[in-house]
Formats: C-alpha cells, sequence, structure tokens
C-alpha cells in the first residue's frame, strides 16, 4: 500500500515510518524539512506545509491512506480538512487521550485537577476530534493513545477500546509510539474503525 505521513519526522511519525516500512508499504514521509532526513529505502521524502494546502494535497494524493502525526496546538484545522478534501485520501490522525472518558464517565480533560499545561494541547485536539464527528465529509480515523505516551518497546501486545480510558492492572494507561504505530498501521490493513475514534494502551 501507500501510505503518507505528515509530521514523519516527530516522535510518533518516525515510528510509524518504520512500521509501515518493516510491512512492505511504500511510504511518502512528509514534513517541513523532511529535504534534511537521509536517504532511506521505501520512503520518498516530501517538503510540504499544512498550510500550503494544494502543495500537501498534491503530496498525498493517490495514497491508499495518509496520517496525520501533527501538534493540535496552531494546527490550522480548516487547512488540514482542505486538503483532505482536495487529496481525496482517507485520512488518519494520531490523537490525543484527554479527550477520553474516564471509567465514571467523565471526560478526562474535564476532571478535576487536570494540568493546565497539558490543557494547551488536549483541548485543541478535542476541538479537532468534534469537528471531525460533525463536518468532516471525507474518510477518517481518529487514534488517541492512553495517558502515558512515549518511547519504549515495539511489542505487539496491547489492547483496542473506544471512548473510555484503558488502564493496566496496575492503574497506569501507557501505550509507547512503537505499539501505537502497530495499531495505526493494523488499521490501514484492515480497516474497522473509519469515520470513528479509537484507543490503544496496555
Amino acid at each position: 500500500m501507500k501510505i503518507a505521513i505528515m509530521g514523519a519526522t516527530g516522535n510518533a511519525g518516525q515510528r510509524l515510518v518504520t512500521e509501515a516500512l518493516s510491512r512492505g508499504h511504500s511510504v511518502t514521509g512528509i514534513a517541513r524539512h523532511a529535504g534534511d532526513q537521509a536517504p532511506r529505502e521505501g520512503v520518498t521524502w516530501v517538503n510540504a506545509d499544512i498550510n500550503d494546502v494544494d502543495a500537501m494535497a498534491a503530496a498525498i494524493a493517490g495514497h491508499d491512506a495518509a496520517i496525520l502525526s501533527m501538534p493540535f496546538n496552531g494546527l490550522n484545522a480548516d487547512a488540514v480538512f482542505e486538503v483532505a478534501r482536495k487529496a481525496g485520501v482517507w485520512l488518519l490522525v494520531v490523537g490525543g487521550a484527554a479527550s477520553l472518558k474516564t471509567e465514571d464517565g467523565v471526560v478526562l480533560i474535564d476532571t478535576p485537577g487536570f494540568p493546565d499545561f497539558i490543557k494547551a494541547e488536549a483541548e485543541p485536539a478535542r476541538q479537532f476530534l468534534n469537528r471531525l464527528r460533525s463536518e468532516a465529509d471525507f474518510p477518517w480515523t481518529f487514534l488517541s493513545p492512553s495517558m502515558f505516551f512515549g518511547p519504549g518497546e515495539r511489542t505487539g501486545s496491547f489492547r483496542l477500546g473506544d471512548e473510555t480510558l484503558l488502564t493496566a492492572a496496575d492503574g497506569k494507561s501507557s501505550i509507547s509510539y512503537e505499539d501505537f504505530a502497530i495499531a495505526m498501521i493494523d488499521e490501514i490493513e484492515t480497516p474497522r474503525h473509519r469515520n470513528a475514534r479509537f484507543t490503544v494502551g496496555y
């Protein structure tokens, strides 16, 4: 398959590139400074900015799927939506965890004591998801990680959920970038969450 990754040089983006390549997919790695990346077999590096709608749409057109892996704080959702429409591809989004619900049914970002410094990224992520659900006229999928999302091991052992934050037996809610990438590429290969959000965690 042909997979475009917007934000391919970021923390999650790098793992998504590696995971897709390991399965034999063709990858277009897109970033504002993609040209600085070392050549890599199976990857076509493209310089493009999400705010340049025509250039980004041209970069992802013709792919089986396009993954958006960018910070939500400052992200122009209108530009993203227009890119997806113009390109006519399935948009998969590396989402956030704060819009998931706790076991009590309360959205995580709305729980008492939720850190203000995290809200700067978490609230735009929630609003982006809300807009996808109400406005998107293109196919999309939003994959939320668990609360703690960072570098780790590729274990291949994790759980999937829908709207509720996944928590392990030890009370921790976490997923590595590496295992998150597995879940995302799995979804592209075997779609189960078109026009929906799902989550992944241990």
